[in-house]
């Protein structure tokens, strides 16, 4: 990492929150490593590599965001090699509101980008993310 510093991992995950949170596929890829690795916890899976990570935010995009009924930050831990967020989203299934507290670290690759993610939440929250492609994910 060299002089990667914790000012620059901020900077690198609000921009990768941002994007994702625009529903900019293009640049959220643009954000991460050429073959990048999202762990889900405590339900012990995984996705890995360019391919399916795409797969993964096309239907973020088109079918996940559109049930964002609100989200709140709770709170946000950085330092140069990783940053920490803690949300509860709101997601609106159906006409049913649901809360889902999520805890998600974002962690430093290579060549200013982000190597994945893991991902602490039920396992209901995962499945409604990661729609037909929690079909592909992989044991830890």
């Amino acid at each position: 990492m060299g002089d990667w510093t914790a000012q620059q991992m901020a900077e690198l995950g609000a921009r990768h929150a941002l994007l994702e949170g625009q529903g900019d596929l293009e640049g959220v890829l643009a954000t991460l490593v050429d073959d990048p690795v999202y762990e889900f916890h405590p339900l012990g899976r995984r996705m890995a590599g360019g391919e399916l990570v795409r797969q993964f935010y096309t239907q973020f995009v088109e079918r996940f965001l559109p049930l964002r009924h609100s989200y709140t930050l709770l709170g946000e831990w950085v330092n140069e090699t990783s940053v920490a967020q803690e949300y509860d989203v709101s997601l609106d299934v159906e006409g049913i509101v649901e809360t889902h507290r999520v805890l998600g670290i974002l962690q430093y690759g290579e060549r200013g980008l982000l190597g994945g993610e893991r991902v602490y939440a039920s396992e209901r929250f995962i499945r409604l993310m990661t729609g037909p492609v929690f079909a592909s994910l992989t044991p830890l």
